[in-house]
């Protein structure tokens, strides 16, 4: 699929919180060994980005960070913040936009083409920033997750299509 566009040297930028409610969405998760192993096939160089805000007390979380750094992307983490409301309940915040919008600039000497693996309409101004600087960007996301505003910036790429090869099955 990627092979035809000439994409040049990739790199792949996950927001993972936003990636996540995708799968939801999907009713299957993305493995992300072999969404590693799809850049690599499909792109002359590839380099993965994982961004995510974690619960260092959340055991299952930190498993699944391990076993994204060992599928070969490169994990980056922020802690959660813990919030008490106005009636004592706590509740977890945590985002990575910034960090992921900085590394897309900071790291754009190292591709011709940026993927964003996500739909949130916040990253639509360093999208823009990005192309202003002669790069291409390649909008990864899901039908009921993509916005507007990020659909009108790049070539979109429904993460639907790539099921048979990305999605996590008891076959590795």
């Amino acid at each position: 699929m990627l092979k035809e566009l000439k994409l040049g040297r990739v790199v792949v930028f996950v927001d993972s919180a936003n990636i996540f409610y995708s799968e939801k969405a999907l009713g299957w998760k993305i493995s992300y060994e072999k969404l590693k192993k799809y850049f690599d096939g499909e792109c002359i160089s590839s380099k993965v980005f994982f961004y995510a805000a974690i619960d260092e007390a959340n055991i299952d979380q930190q498993r699944f960070i391990g076993k994204v750094r060992s599928a070969g992307l490169t994990v980056i983490t922020k802690p959660v913040k813990r919030i008490r409301g106005s009636s004592g309940s706590v509740r977890l915040k945590g985002n990575v936009d910034v960090e992921l919008s900085m590394d897309i600039l900071d790291k754009r000497d190292e591709y011709d083409t940026a993927v964003l693996m996500s739909g949130d309409s916040d990253f639509a101004p360093v999208v823009d920033k990005i192309k202003s600087l002669g790069k291409r960007i390649i909008i990864m996301s899901t039908n009921d997750r993509v916005s507007k505003e990020l659909l009108d910036r790049g070539k979109y790429i429904n993460i639907k299509k790539l099921r048979d090869v990305i999605e996590l099955t008891d076959n590795p």
